[in-house]
C-alpha cells in the first residue's frame, strides 16, 4: 500500500497539480465564506461544496467541466432544501435520502456529468445531516454553496487550468445493456437497498450519527461495477477508516479544535485526498477520516467515543453494501471484466488500423487518441480484475490467471505505444511487410473477440525493423491471450 502511493508514476505531475490546486481552491472558498460573514456551518458547507466541485467533475473537455460545475447548484440546492426542511420529519427524510441515493447512482448511465451531479446531490443531503442544518440557515447555506462553487470555478478554469494544455481526457462509457441488464440500473437498486439496510441498522447504533453508515454504503458503490469490485472497495474503506481513526486519536484530538492548527492539518488532508485518490482508495479514506475528525474538533464534539462510533457506522455501511451486491441482482466479476477486455481488444484493433494508415502515408491518420483510450480501458480492466488479484483472495489459480491476463494486456499496450512512436517518425518504413503485419494483428483481435483461431507468423527481419518488431510482439501477446480468455465457464478466471 505504501509503495502504491509513493512509487506510483505521476506523468506530467498531474496528480501533484490536481492536489495542489484543490488546496488552493478550497482554501480560497473557505476564506471567501469567512469574508462574507458566514458562520462555521456556512464555511464548512462551502468548503465541502468546493471540494466536491474540484474532485468529482471529470468531463473529457474543459468546456464540459465548466458546464457540469455550473449545473451543480441545480441539483444541490433543492436537495439541501429538502434535507433541512425534513430535519424534524425522520420518516420522510429517510425516504427522500434513499431516493437521492437511487437517483444518484442511476444518473451514472449519463457518463461523467451524471456521476458528478449524482455525487453532489447525495453529499449535499449528507452534509445537511452532518451539520444538522435547519430551514432558518438555508439563506446562508445557499450563499456559501454558490460563493464556493464560483471561487472553485475561478481557480479551476481561470487561475490554474492546466487541462487546457493537455489532450482531452478519454472517459470510457460503462458497459451497456437495457433494463436490469444495465449495470447502472442494477447498481441503483443495490445501492438503494444497501443504503436502506445501513440507514435502519445505523439508527439502531446511533440515532444522531446514522448518516455515516449511509455515506459508507454510497461511497463503496462509487466507481465500481461488479460484486467483486464492491466487496474489495468495502474492505479498503474499512481499512482506511481504521487507520484514519488511529491517526485521529494522535493528531486531531490533541488539537482541541484550534482554528489555525486545524486549518493547516485540514489543508494537508485535502492534499492527501486528491493526491492519493487515483492510486489507493485505502489512503484516500485515511485522509477523509482524519479530515472528518478535524471538522468534528472544530464543532467541539470530537472524542474517542465519536471515533469509535464512526468505525461502527462504517462497518454497518460496508455490510449493507456487501449484502446488497451478493444477494440482489449480482453482477459477477467475470461479466464486467470480459466486457472491458473485449473493448480493450477492439481498441487495440483500432490503434493498429490507424497506425497502418499512418505508415501507409495517410496525412490525417493519428493513432495517439486511440492509445490514450486504450490506457483508460486497461485501467478499467485492472479495476475490474482487482478482486481476483487482491492479496486476501485465497483462490490462487484465479489470481495467477488474472495476473497473466493483465501482464499480456500490458504487453499489448507496450507494443502499441512503441509502434505508434515508430509511426510518428516521418522517415518510418512504409513497405508491404508492415501493412501485412498490421492486418494479421487486426485478424488476431477479431479472432479473439469472435471465437476464431489465433495464429502468428514469424519474420526473421523483425529484429532489424522496429515497427515489425512491435507488431510481432503484439501478435505473440494476442496469441497467448487466447488460452486464458477462452477457458470454459467455471474456470479459475471466468467463474469468479
Amino acid at each position: 500500500m505504501l509503495k502504491r502511493v509513493f512509487v506510483a508514476p505521476d506523468p506530467g505531475r498531474t496528480r501533484l497539480r490536481f492536489a495542489t490546486r484543490a488546496v488552493l481552491g478550497i482554501a480560497l472558498a473557505v476564506a471567501v465564506c469567512g469574508l462574507a460573514g458566514h458562520s462555521l456551518t456556512g464555511a464548512v458547507t462551502g468548503g465541502l461544496a468546493a471540494l466536491l466541485a474540484l474532485f468529482t467533475v471529470t468531463d473529457a473537455t474543459v468546456r464540459g467541466q465548466a458546464v457540469t460545475t455550473a449545473l451543480l447548484p441545480a441539483v444541490g440546492l433543492p436537495v439541501l432544501t429538502a434535507a433541512a426542511g425534513l430535519h424534524d420529519h425522520p420518516v420522510a427524510r429517510d425516504l427522500i435520502f434513499l431516493a437521492v441515493v437511487g437517483a444518484g447512482v442511476y444518473a451514472r448511465r449519463w457518463g461523467p456529468r451524471g456521476h458528478s451531479l449524482g455525487v453532489f446531490a447525495f453529499m449535499t443531503f449528507f452534509v445537511a445531516q452532518f451539520l444538522h442544518a435547519t430551514t432558518d440557515q438555508l439563506p446562508e447555506l445557499y450563499a456559501a454553496v454558490l460563493l464556493s462553487l464560483l471561487t472553485a470555478a475561478v481557480v479551476r478554469f481561470g487561475l490554474w487550468c492546466y487541462e487546457r494544455r493537455l489532450p482531452p481526457a478519454v472517459v470510457p462509457a460503462p458497459p451497456g445493456g437495457t433494463g436490469l441488464a444495465r449495470v447502472t440500473t442494477r447498481q441503483a437498486i443495490q445501492a438503494t437497498a444497501g443504503a436502506g439496510f445501513a440507514l435502519v441498522v445505523g439508527q439502531l447504533v446511533s440515532g444522531h450519527r446514522w448518516y455515516w453508515a449511509v455515506g459508507a454504503t454510497w461511497w463503496i458503490f462509487v466507481n465500481t461495477a461488479s460484486r467483486g469490485e464492491t466487496l474489495v472497495r468495502g474492505f479498503r474503506r474499512l481499512l482506511g477508516t481504521v487507520i484514519g481513526i488511529a491517526l485521529g486519536l494522535v493528531v486531531a484530538m490533541p488539537v482541541h479544535g484550534d482554528p489555525t492548527v486545524t486549518a493547516v492539518l485540514a489543508a494537508a488532508c485535502v492534499f492527501g485526498i486528491f493526491y492519493t485518490a487515483a492510486v489507493s482508495y485505502t489512503w484516500m479514506m485515511l485522509w477523509v477520516t482524519l479530515l472528518a475528525g478535524l471538522l468534528y474538533g472544530l464543532l467541539g464534539v470530537l472524542g474517542p467515543g465519536l471515533l469509535a462510533l464512526r468505525l461502527a457506522e462504517t462497518g454497518v455501511g460496508a455490510l449493507g453494501a456487501a449484502l446488497a451486491v451478493i444477494l440482489l441482482l449480482p453482477v459477477t466479476t467475470h461479466s464486467v471484466t470480459d466486457a472491458w477486455i473485449q473493448r480493450a481488444l477492439r481498441c487495440v484493433h483500432a490503434c493498429t488500423a490507424e497506425t497502418a494508415r499512418r505508415l501507409a502515408g495517410a496525412a490525417d491518420a493519428d493513432p495517439a487518441p486511440r492509445v490514450a483510450e486504450l490506457e483508460q480501458l486497461l485501467a478499467r480492466v485492472r479495476l475490474s480484475v482487482a478482486p481476483l488479484v487482491h492479496p486476501l483472495n485465497p483462490m490462487l489459480g484465479r489470481k495467477r490467471r488474472a495476473r497473466h491476463v493483465l501482464a499480456l494486456l500490458d504487453g499489448c499496450a507496450r507494443e502499441i505505444r512503441g509502434l505508434v512512436a515508430v509511426a510518428a517518425d516521418p522517415e518510418a518504413s512504409h513497405d508491404a511487410r508492415l501493412a501485412a503485419a498490421c492486418y494479421r494483428v487486426q485478424a488476431a483481435v477479431e479472432a479473439l473477440t469472435d471465437g476464431g483461431d489465433v495464429s502468428i507468423q514469424t519474420d526473421d527481419s523483425a529484429a532489424t525493423e522496429p515497427a515489425l518488431a512491435h507488431l510481432h510482439g503484439l501478435e505473440r501477446a494476442l496469441a497467448e491471450l487466447a488460452r486464458p480468455l477462452r477457458t470454459p465457464s467455471g474456470s479459475p478466471l471466468v467463474g469468479a
